[in-house]
């Protein structure tokens, strides 16, 4: 939030309303609330069915696997495909999340990116592995994007989602470091993660 409406040392957080009803935000709405400068630009949260979240503090070794992730991606990138980095995916009108990676056609802009044309979201977890191969991935799911990936950052395992379903993802599988794991929607793109070269 925007530091001169705030009393200093004021938490960003609260539970204080635990189990009553809560005004439910747009998308729309936190965005007017980002240009209009009430909410800071660089806040990092996500909307979940109208409610703010706060986004779990990255590690060093989250921004690792990500740039390292970045520089293969992007070396093997075909014209054929886009990648959003932790670009604020909407989901629907209250709820959008913050991905470390979303891939796209190259046809659809970003400002067209939705659940049912992305064709692949990466988390990468370390303190939220639990809280994103849970409740985020089950958003995930409901929305209809068609895999998730969710990297531990500390092991490197990573966890395949597919087959999305209202209620969560049908298929979910537990891949090693020393699997090569491909995105179906583009197997040239595969990677090792006990091999990636880590900056």
């Amino acid at each position: 939030m925007n530091i001169q409406l705030r009393p200093p040392g004021l938490s960003y957080v609260t539970q204080a309303a635990e189990g009553l009803q809560r005004r439910l935000w747009t998308v729309a709405e936190i965005e007017a609330m980002v240009v209009a400068g009430i909410i800071d630009d660089g806040e990092r949260f996500g909307l979940i069915d109208g409610e703010a979240v706060p986004k779990h503090k990255r590690s060093l070794q989250h921004e690792v696997i990500r740039g390292s992730l970045v520089a293969w991606w992007m070396k093997g990138r075909e014209a054929r495909f886009h990648i959003a980095c932790m670009t604020p995916f909407r989901l629907n009108a209250s709820s959008f999340l913050e991905p470390d990676f979303v891939f796209f056609a190259s046809k659809t802009k970003l400002a067209d990116l939705k659940p049912s044309n992305a064709l692949f979201a990466v988390e990468v977890a370390d303190t939220s592995l639990r809280y994103d191969t849970d409740r985020k991935a089950t958003l995930y799911a409901a929305h209809g994007v068609c895999e998730l990936w969710i990297i531990n950052a500390e092991t490197l395992q990573t966890h395949i989602f597919t087959k999305p379903s209202a209620d969560g993802y049908l298929e979910r599988r537990l891949i090693e470091p020393d699997v090569v794991l491909a995105p179906r929607f583009a197997p040239e793109i595969a990677v090792k993660m006990g091999e990636l070269p880590l900056f």
